[in-house]
């Protein structure tokens, strides 16, 4: 209930403050304006939109399955952990929107610079959670496991990966999000399709309701991969949840 009430109330300052300052549609659009674009562009949108999701989800793979293992290894070495650490922090510091044009320059217009935009944006939380995680094993588990007798892999796969896993969940809920810029950000600099593309052409067409309707579409892309990504969650680790 509270969230549709903020949503609601979001809506109606929005088109109390295009009424009062009397903003022309092609600058600030009402959500009247909004919705409307969405409708006529009703043949358009969801077809770019699938583009947007497929490439942020591509990326979103990737990064789980680089930035997993990549973060075992740091947890389990602590020479890896000194010399990887440093070299992940400078590529996270790099802005995406300068790496991009080179990333088209190298492999075209197609998919891969955008799935490889959001591929960078997202891996780093990824790692970093995953590896503090697995650092952060409970002492009566690794206790627990020594009184046992687990062998390493036994011990990593039932103890500390699974005690690691709300920790991967708090980074995988932060990396869906920048999958998606990640995505958008590629289909900026270079793109023929993708809600990105749409943004840009409704710009250069000065078509603000269809901008702002593209944005609408990005913002719910976001909120359903975010709370997907709850739902599973709680699946996977019901012991975590927090009500």
């Amino acid at each position: 209930m509270a969230p549709a009430l903020t949503f609601v109330s979001l809506l109606g300052l929005w088109w109390l403050a295009t009424a009062v300052f009397d903003w022309p549609p092609w600058l600030v659009p009402t959500p009247w304006d909004v919705a409307q674009s969405l409708w006529d562009n009703r043949d358009l949108l969801p077809r770019q939109t699938w583009v947007t999701l497929w490439e942020s989800l591509a990326g979103f793979g990737l990064a789980i399955a680089a930035g997993i293992p990549l973060a075992v290894l740091i947890a389990y070495s602590r020479f890896l952990e000194r010399t990887i650490y440093p070299l992940l922090l400078g590529l996270n510091a790099v802005p995406k929107i300068a790496i991009a044009p080179i990333l088209i320059l190298w492999m075209g217009f197609g998919y891969g610079p955008k799935i490889l935009v959001s591929f960078l944006l997202c891996v780093f939380p990824v790692v970093i959670a995953t590896a503090t995680g697995l650092k952060q094993t409970p002492a009566e588990l690794v206790e627990l496991s020594r009184s046992l007798c687990a062998s390493p892999w036994q011990a990593f796969a039932k103890f500390r990966f699974p005690a690691a896993l709300p920790e991967i969940f708090i980074g995988l809920k932060v990396a869906i999000s920048l999958a998606v810029i990640g995505a958008v950000i590629g289909e900026f600099v270079g793109s023929s399709e993708g809600l990105g593309w749409v943004i840009i052409q409704s710009g250069s067409n000065v078509d603000t309701p269809l901008a702002f309707a593209s944005m609408t579409l990005l913002a719910v892309l976001s909120v359903v991969l975010f709370y997907a990504l709850v739902a599973l969650e709680r699946l996977v680790v019901p012991w975590a949840r927090h009500e």
